[in-house]
């Protein structure tokens, strides 16, 4: 085994490391010292939440690949903040959302499944050896995994490495380019929105729909508000990790099942365990949200939930390591033509049927983040529109390894014809 070279390799070091970097942020960001006021009027706190523990890895204080923080909050926090986060969700009020919302997501998979072929065709053009190679170290079999991971998630980037049969060498390669590209191009959706009420506007896009969701939401939390109690807090935790457990448990069973009874359906993430924690946490915190159980929200279960995802947020920063775009800069020009193609697409259908900026950032994320980053964007708009990035995101785990899969196919007809 590789020993790390990293300064720190204790995960409880790490986490107390995130843990105070997370409560710097805040702090500041509460400060009325005019330098942090103006800063944050620029800088939106949840986007240092994420690239502060990039710094970490990118200068060797911690290994991102030796820790497991990201798996533990991914695999524990991240389910439990999700039945958290859909406790109060109102079915019939995203519904009347309208059409846009699903419109601007499918929007989102066009622009990855055929912004891959295009990128590498554009940029076969200019340099032939940048997406070469054979057999498994083929650039276009690793920029299947990519377009996994950007119409679906993390499952569906494992499920294009398997069926595409990806070297290790080239997919750790790739991993750099999805994580680096996607999280500067979620730092720009950041930045927007902080900015959607000057852009909506000038879109001339109706955002009624939207702001009724957010007040129905308020209207909620405001007529079950009360003072937090420790049986209160003892009942969420309860309900997030009891659901968290049970869904562990039935995916720990039906992926594996599937897999041995219909193997082909691994292309659809049915074989993968992960995604069954996902569907099964997200689906109980919905049906839950008919129940009492929803008046959890009086007492602040989303922002439990929020905490929990802001832990998740700054593990996946730090994962992130910035040095790494030096290794090979002509997979981040793929990776750069590839998100800009998706983001154009978006911008120009937001443009023509005037959807609000929430739709293009949590349809995106829906596709490029999946669960861990979609609520992420939505809750920077508003915490009460998180649960819309959930349901969106899980839809993008339905349908990313198919797409993807597609992707693949339209880029080995690329590779094959150059």
């Amino acid at each position: 085994m590789q020993h790390s070279e990293a300064l720190v390799t204790n995960d409880a070091v790490v986490l107390g490391m995130l843990a105070v970097l997370l409560g710097l942020v805040f702090w500041t960001q509460q400060s009325r010292h005019p330098f942090w006021q103006r800063f944050y009027a620029v800088v939106p706190a949840l986007l240092l939440c994420y690239f502060l523990p990039s710094l970490l890895n990118t200068f060797g204080i911690v290994d991102a690949e030796q820790s497991n923080l990201y798996y533990v909050s991914s695999r524990f926090l991240l389910p439990a903040c999700l039945v958290l986060l859909t406790l109060s969700i109102d079915l019939p009020a995203i519904g009347r959302l309208g059409p846009k919302a699903i419109i601007m997501f499918f929007t989102g998979t066009a622009g990855i499944l055929f912004g891959g072929p295009l990128a590498m065709l554009f940029v076969g053009l200019i340099s032939p050896e940048t997406v070469g190679g054979t057999g498994p170290d083929a650039v276009w079999r690793g920029l299947t995994t990519v377009a996994g991971s950007w119409i679906g998630g993390g499952a569906n980037q494992t499920a294009m490495k398997e069926v595409f049969e990806v070297s290790n060498e080239t997919f750790s390669q790739m991993v750099a380019v999805d994580v680096i590209m996607a999280n500067i191009w979620m730092a720009v959706l950041l930045f927007l929105s902080g900015r959607a009420a000057r852009i909506d506007a000038w879109n001339g896009a109706d955002t009624r729909a939207i702001e009724d969701l957010k007040d129905r939401v308020t209207r909620f939390q405001s007529r079950h508000a009360r003072n937090v109690t420790l049986p209160d807090l003892v009942f969420m935790l309860a309900i997030a990790f009891g659901v968290t457990g049970f869904a562990h448990a039935v995916a720990g069973w039906l992926g594996p099942w599937i897999e041995a009874h219909a193997p082909g359906l691994a292309r659809l993430s049915l074989t993968s365990e992960f995604f069954w924690i996902i569907v099964v946490s997200t689906t109980i915190g919905v049906l839950l949200s008919f129940t009492r159980v929803s008046r959890l929200e009086g007492a602040g279960a989303s922002k439990v939930g929020s905490v929990m995802l802001y832990v998740l947020i700054a593990s996946i920063g730090m994962g992130m390591d910035i040095g790494a775009v030096l290794d090979n800069p002509g997979l981040f020009g793929v990776g750069a033509v590839w998100i800009s193609i998706h983001a154009t697409l978006l911008i120009v259908m937001a443009r023509l049927i005037k959807a609000p900026l929430f739709y293009l950032a949590v349809g995106s994320q829906a596709n490029v983040g999946g669960a861990a980053s979609a609520p992420v964007v939505a809750s920077a708009f508003s915490p009460t529109l998180a649960p819309v990035g959930v349901l969106l995101a899980v839809l993008g785990y339905a349908v990313g390894t198919y797409a993807a899969w597609l992707c693949g196919l339209m880029m080995q007809a690329v590779a094959a014809a150059g």
